[in-house]
């Protein structure tokens, strides 16, 4: 869904504050500072490195995952949250607009973590906010707090970024968590298969991004034990409906791919199965007790990971926590 908010993802424009919202504004040094900075939270997650700092959350979109770990990754580090999982709950129900919401809460919070239904909202909120703005996910466009969490699961579970083959299943077009992931790793000279039915296809944009930055991948609508034999990660989304206008649309490509146990005989050993969750069915329950399942530690990691990004926005350092220690 568009609105008002949008931008082309790929343009990077500096904001007023120390912001998230762009994955592609990161470089390939300020990437790899972060991952480090997460692993001292999993080491000790429970340093006050924000006391008596307050962290507003608000989602005008459902979520478990990604507004559980931000809350906790804040309590855990000292800070107060206020906020909302329910709009319906806010004055942006009488008709407040997303302007007024976020210059209201700034008087209140040290740091916005939000997530919107449109696409450049986010951008939108860190243009205007006097504090940082985190985003956590906006519309079909980006969730770079997830892919920093994918990134750090995937240098945990294969030793390297570098020239691994990651195939991203399933939906797409709609999938910001794949589309994050993929200019994340423009540093990382990675081989992607895009394996998805032709409705739910890697929009244009992205393939254009693989180009000029000359990411090598392959676009394929085979999902056998024989394709994804050669990955190293395994990325699976579910078909989104909440995306879709036409649910004669979804209900046709709804069930396009799903991974069952048997079809894993022919991978590599190192390879692990990532899934942003929630799923539905495209990951059978028979697969969780395989070993190449990491869908649900990949989830943990998202609080060590939102520790780090927390902390960053209002300038505390990596040499600060580990003073902490």
């Amino acid at each position: 869904m568009r609105g008002d908010f949008t931008t082309i993802p790929f343009k990077l424009r500096k904001t007023m504050t120390k912001s998230l919202v762009n994955i592609a504004e990161l470089s390939k040094e300020k990437i790899q500072y972060l991952l480090d900075m997460a692993q001292l939270f999993e080491k000790d997650p429970n340093l006050p490195m924000l006391k008596n700092q307050v962290v507003a959350t608000l989602f005008f979109e459902p979520s478990t995952r990604t507004r559980l770990s931000f809350e906790t990754a804040a309590n855990r580090l000292g800070a107060r949250v206020i906020g909302f999982s329910d709009p319906k709950a806010t004055s942006s129900s009488k008709g407040e607009s997303l302007k007024d919401t976020i210059m209201m809460v700034s008087n209140y919070a040290d740091i916005i973590v939000m997530r919107h239904y449109l696409e450049g909202a986010a951008r939108y909120a860190a243009e205007i906010a006097p504090i940082p703005i985190v985003n956590a996910g906006d519309g079909a466009n980006q969730h770079p707090t997830q892919t920093m969490l994918d990134l750090y699961t995937i240098y945990q579970t294969q030793g390297r970024l570098n020239d691994l083959d990651i195939y991203l299943v399933g939906d797409l077009k709609y999938g910001r968590t794949v589309h994050s992931l993929i200019m994340a790793m423009r540093f990382f000279n990675p081989t992607f298969h895009f394996i998805s039915p032709e409705e739910l296809k890697m929009p244009q944009p992205y393939i254009d991004f693989c180009d000029e930055n000359h990411i090598n991948y392959v676009i394929d609508d085979e999902f056998t034990a024989q394709s994804i034999s050669h990955a190293d990660i395994l990325y699976m989304t579910r078909v989104q409906r909440e995306r879709f206008t036409d649910l004669v649309e979804y209900e046709r490509v709804k069930n396009s791919f799903i991974l069952h146990a048997d079809m894993l005989t022919h991978c590599k050993d190192n390879m692990k199965i990532l899934h942003p969750l929630p799923r539905v069915n495209e990951i059978a329950t028979d697969v969780d007790d395989t070993k190449y399942a990491y869908y649900f530690e990949q989830a943990k990691n998202g609080l060590f990971m939102r520790q780090a990004i927390l902390c960053d926005v209002v300038g505390i350092t990596a040499e600060d926590v580990k003073s902490k220690m």
